[in-house]
């Protein structure tokens, strides 16, 4: 994994032991997708190809599971989450 975790998890208060649980398995999740689709885009063989996408799309999936978990859990997460697309979505007007 790409990141580690700066944080004992052990030590912080439940609610935020779960928003740090869930950004490092969000973390761990992009690694995967990431990694799947560089060996992807490396494989001679067809089928490992093939299945290496498509463990990466699970991954993706995964992805959206934790973040709105996340959404749930961190109300400023979400607002700032909702800022960022609608600054994207200006910028490409």
């Amino acid at each position: 994994m790409l990141s580690k975790n700066p944080a004992e998890l052990s030590d912080l208060p439940a609610k935020s032991r779960d928003v740090e649980i869930l950004r490092l398995a969000i973390i761990a999740e992009l690694d995967a997708v990431s990694l799947y689709e560089q060996l992807a885009a490396t494989a001679s063989n067809p089928d490992i190809k093939h299945r290496l996408l498509h463990v990466a799309k699970e991954e993706k999936t995964h992805v959206g599971e934790f973040q709105a978990l996340l959404l749930m859990l961190d109300p400023e997460q979400k607002a700032e989450l909702k800022h960022g697309m609608e600054e994207a979505m200006e910028d490409l007007e």
